[in-house]
């Protein structure tokens, strides 16, 4: 299937690995010129190299901390015409509410709100006008079950997901839509972060941290990134134009709610 990206830009946020890589690499192989995005000029470049390798196509990339006004700017300035926006943003560690201090909920809301907000600010303008924006945040699986461990997370995700709900109606009409992709155990870095801590919890392996975390998904594996990417991309190509305000589960059929 064509799914109408070629030559689109597109700007994927914190795509120098894990889940925004993934994104970035499906929509570069569908044509878009990408622009990557990280802190680590070094990383980023590698990625940025190794993108470009693997499809063929332009891959830009643009130094920058999107929880900062100045990193935001810089990216806005380098991708600001960007036909398509994935918003992408490392999460807070887990916890326990008592050990909350009010930086800790500011710094969730900092890092996992208000950074991918901004950015849509900047970039929705010229997506009107030009009568063709795709907006994708990846969220969390923890927006519709909450657990308390990830509480900073879930609050500061799920207060983007309102905002952008909100947002849906007054875009529709010109051929922008948002929609949020909400991961449950892919198997990144961060799933590594995971299964290391629950190895000095229960203190088992690293293998048998993995396995137990396995099970806990219905499909008893680990999601893998390119099957990510790929429902990202089509949630950004011509033919997803009716579908907008969306979260979709992408859990291995772990979800036991109706909506």
């Amino acid at each position: 299937m064509d799914l109408g990206l070629e030559g689109r830009k597109a700007l994927v946020c914190a795509s120098s690995q894990g889940l925004g890589y993934a994104c970035a690499f499906a929509l570069s192989r569908e044509g878009a010129i990408v622009t990557l995005n990280g802190r680590d000029a070094e990383k980023l470049e590698a990625s940025r190299a190794k993108l470009a390798a693997a499809t063929g196509r332009e891959v830009r990339a643009v130094v920058a901390d999107i929880n900062s006004p100045e990193g935001r700017a810089a990216l806005l300035a380098e991708a600001g015409d960007c036909d398509i926006l994935v918003n992408n943003n490392s999460g807070p560690p887990p916890g326990h509410f008592q050990n909350w201090e009010e930086v800790d909920w500011i710094g969730a809301v900092n890092a996992n709100m208000v950074p991918a907000l901004m950015l849509i600010r900047g970039v929705l303008p010229g997506m009107r006008e030009r009568r063709f924006g795709r907006i994708i945040n990846i969220t969390s699986a923890m927006v519709k079950t909450p657990m308390g461990p990830m509480g900073l997370s879930t609050a500061a995700r799920a207060g983007l997901t309102a905002a952008c709900k909100a947002l849906v109606p007054e875009v529709a009409a010109d051929n922008v839509t948002i929609n949020n992709l909400l991961p449950e155990r892919f198997d990144t870095e961060r799933q590594q972060q995971m299964a290391r801590l629950m190895m000095g919890m229960k203190g088992i392996t690293l293998e048998e941290a993995r396995a137990e975390i396995a099970q806990t998904i219905a499909a008893k594996r680990f999601g893998r990134p390119e099957e990510f990417g790929d429902a990202c991309a089509y949630l950004c190509s011509a033919q997803a134009g009716f579908i907008s305000g969306q979260n979709m589960q992408l859990d291995g059929g772990s979800y036991r709610g109706l909506i």
